[in-house]
């Protein structure tokens, strides 16, 4: 049975948006913020700390912020550096590339606004990058192994072959509401971040045996739904019955209170908890 969305996260608590209210309400214009950045050269290299101060703007956001530094990339004791890398798209909150390690908590850069995480002269924000992915340089990652994951479980709809077969399947609106909150996921990587359960794996030979994480999870619930997607929902159970699947999660429920799109990932994870049950019974009593 799919549940609803009533128990959905309902994001960021509201002592936190309070304090962020009040925050943005406070923060004077022009002030000084030092933003402190975790730095690296490239793959294997060394990790070091940089400081550069930054001067506010209304509304300004993380990536003004590294924009602002990238035009004077010289730190808080005066050294010449380069400028820092950083990876994002649509600066909306929708494409999921920028997604850094802000004050300790995974989250969005482009939706970071300073005047809520730094609304006083000389606060710091530190910047650092997500630890579950190799680092390119800086803050930059290599996603690479989160798409890989979506692959795992076939996060698509088949529609080879389909063209002319006529208007496809009717779409009932309790199915579609619950399938549009899944959906919105953008591949950030907040959830396999704060997951203790997906852990940095090198080796590509054994992406496929590492936890698939809870994003891969939601996504085949979402096209297991799918009226033509379910074409494929036994593959993609086979994909979470073995190692490294739905088995594997250890419930800690991070996932769900870092995901910037508030989807009810734990809700999925236990929807397909026992599809795979149901699905590996059937399947022990058809052989």
């Amino acid at each position: 049975m799919i549940t609803s969305l009533t128990n959905a996260p309902a994001g960021p608590h509201a002592k936190e948006l309070a304090q962020r209210a009040a925050n943005r309400r406070n923060a004077k214009v022009g002030r000084t913020v030092m933003v402190k950045v975790q730095r690296c050269d490239g793959p294997g290299k060394a990790s070091r700390w940089e400081t550069f101060k930054v001067t506010t703007e209304r509304g300004m956001n993380v990536i003004s912020a590294l924009q602002q530094i990238a035009g004077n990339p010289v730190t808080t004791d005066g050294k010449k550096t380069t400028p820092v890398v950083w990876n994002s798209g649509c600066l909306e909150e929708v494409c999921g590339a920028c997604t850094m390690v802000i004050n300790g908590k995974v989250r969005q850069s482009c939706s970071c606004l300073l005047d809520d995480y730094a609304p006083n002269e000389g606060d710091t924000i530190t910047l650092e990058p997500m630890s579950k992915f190799p680092i390119i340089r800086d803050l930059w990652v290599d996603r690479e192994r989160l798409f890989h994951n979506l692959r795992r479980v076939k996060a698509w709809v088949p529609i080879d072959g389909t063209y002319n077969l006529g208007p496809g399947p009717r779409e009932h609106p309790k199915d579609q509401e619950i399938r549009y909150k899944m959906s919105e996921c953008m591949s950030c990587g907040c959830c396999l971040e704060a997951c203790p359960q997906f852990n940095l794996e090198a080796d590509e030979s054994k992406w496929d045996t590492s936890f698939i994480g809870a994003h891969a999870i939601n996504q085949a619930r979402l096209f297991n739904m799918h009226a033509t997607g379910k074409e494929l929902a036994m593959e993609r159970l086979d994909a979470l019955m073995g190692p490294g699947g739905v088995s594997d999660c250890g419930n800690a429920q991070n996932c769900v209170k870092v995901c910037p799109k508030s989807i009810p990932l734990t809700e999925s994870i236990a929807a397909m908890g026992r599809a795979v049950t149901l699905a590996s019974f059937t399947k022990f009593f058809r052989s």
